[in-house]
């Protein structure tokens, strides 16, 4: 079996200060840790129980098949704030059928996140 003692998502973005701007200002993630020099220095983000990485640089469009899911208090309240800071929300707060009340926006290279917000009532707030 394998013991994972960290883990954290690695984000190669096609323009690295953008993607800092984003994930740093505009989501206003706190920085975990900062490392190497120049523009793609890399850039350590605190992501609830993980670690979002903005490092390097990528030469080739994003791919759509990452995705980033963001548990949060209130997702409406984040709705309300991110709107206030132009960010494109792809998909308004609404309540899905399997329960969790979700938002969508993307990143500036069309990373696609889930904002997501688990109801009091919701099977994933206990242990059946």
């Amino acid at each position: 079996m394998v013991h994972v003692l960290s883990s954290r998502i690695l984000l190669r973005p096609t323009d690295p200060e953008r993607s800092r701007r984003f994930y740093g200002q505009v989501l206003g993630l706190p920085v975990y840790r900062e490392f190497g020099t120049g523009l793609e220095r890399g850039t350590v983000y605190f992501l609830g129980g993980g670690f979002l990485e903005v490092s390097g640089r990528a030469y080739a469009p994003a791919s759509t098949d990452i995705k980033l899911w963001l548990q949060v208090e209130d997702v409406a309240a984040v709705h309300a704030e991110l709107s206030e800071r132009n960010v494109e929300v792809l998909q308004p707060p609404q309540q899905e059928p399997w329960g969790l009340i979700e938002m969508w926006i993307a990143d500036p290279d069309g990373h696609r996140i889930a904002l997501v917000e688990v109801p009091a009532d919701h099977p994933l707030r206990y242990r059946p």
